[in-house]
């Protein structure tokens, strides 16, 4: 649904939008614009390297700039970022360093740190180490971080994989479950606070600060997906001195992971130690009512005004 909104809002500034579906099995497709949701079949194109002409048969279409609405692994873990880069394409959102670091949640928060941005305590957890002593990696984890703990893939977004896990037994099934989904993950400690979020764009320049409003103990997939009774607050109700606090936090951060044109820069908000990094996403949900474009409104901009910023970001970068 992000696509099609984000369709609907470059026609009404007067693009031309060439939709381009892509497949589970990496084959691409010119879609119907006016399918809702869009969907990834249709006539088969192919983008050639390193020419950049995306082909449909024996016919070419230009285009200018390319919107990589995509989320998750190859599409804004710097994959698909560097296919752009190779062709000379201008492309919306981070580069490959960018989106590749901000995708791996160990290297976010070692960068992140060293430019004295605060997080939640933490450990990663490598497949390998942990296939020689599970229990001794859970119980390592444990004494240090505390019980319970948030176990996490740690280059997945959408809270895919994610646990919440208390004592020994479901925590090593909590670190099973997440290395399914990759062959590293990460253990947070679990943090008591608010959920408070911050939208950038290139300069950086931060939104005002939402606040994830959920209904479950914790907002987990089914709760940003399945789940209607959770909201998000734009602006969230924070003092003068917290949303400048927050904000310029999240532009450190953006700058410290190298991010260009977009990022959403989540946190959490402690009573004891204040804001804490929890994740930075490149490529944010874009539905009207997601996150980040919702605090975009609340800052002044309509959700036409951030797409089309987005394709001038992308052109003059």
């Amino acid at each position: 649904m992000s696509a099609v909104a984000i369709v609907a809002a470059l026609r009404q500034r007067g693009h031309r939008v060439i939709p381009v579906g892509i497949d589970r099995d990496g084959l691409w497709y010119l879609t119907d614009a006016d399918t809702e949701p869009l969907r990834a079949e249709g006539r088969p194109v192919a983008l050639l390297v390193p020419d950049g002409v995306l082909r449909a048969a024996a016919d070419e279409i230009g285009f200018d700039v390319v919107f990589p609405v995509l989320h998750g692994p190859y599409g804004e873990d710097g994959t698909i970022q560097g296919l752009f880069e190779m062709i000379g394409a201008p492309f919306v959102g981070c580069g490959v360093l960018g989106s590749s670091v901000a995708m791996d949640k160990e290297f976010a928060k070692r960068i992140a740190g060293s430019h004295g941005i605060p997080s939640a305590r933490w450990r990663v957890v490598h497949r390998a180490w942990y296939d020689a002593d599970p229990i001794g990696t859970v119980d390592a984890a444990l004494d240090d971080l505390g019980d319970p703990v948030f176990v996490k893939p740690a280059a997945l977004g959408s809270s895919v994989g994610i646990s919440k896990a208390t004592g020994q037994a479901a925590v090593k099934e909590a670190i099973d479950e997440a290395l399914r989904h990759g062959d590293k993950a990460i253990i947070e400690e679990a943090i008591e606070g608010r959920e408070i979020e911050v939208a950038v764009l290139e300069g950086p320049r931060a939104s005002l600060p939402g606040e994830v409003l959920s209904a479950g103990d914790w907002y987990d997939y089914r709760s940003k997906y399945e789940d209607d009774r959770s909201a998000f607050a734009a602006p969230a109700d924070l003092s003068v001195a917290q949303t400048a606090d927050v904000q310029e936090l999240a532009t450190r951060s953006f700058r410290a992971l190298e991010c260009r044109g977009l990022a959403r820069i989540d946190f959490f908000l402690e009573p004891a130690r204040g804001f804490l990094l929890n994740e930075v996403n490149t490529m944010p949900g874009f539905t009207p009512i997601s996150g980040f474009p919702k605090m975009w409104q609340a800052s002044g901009m309509t959700y036409a005004e951030l797409a089309d910023e987005l394709v001038e970001l992308a052109l003059s970068s």
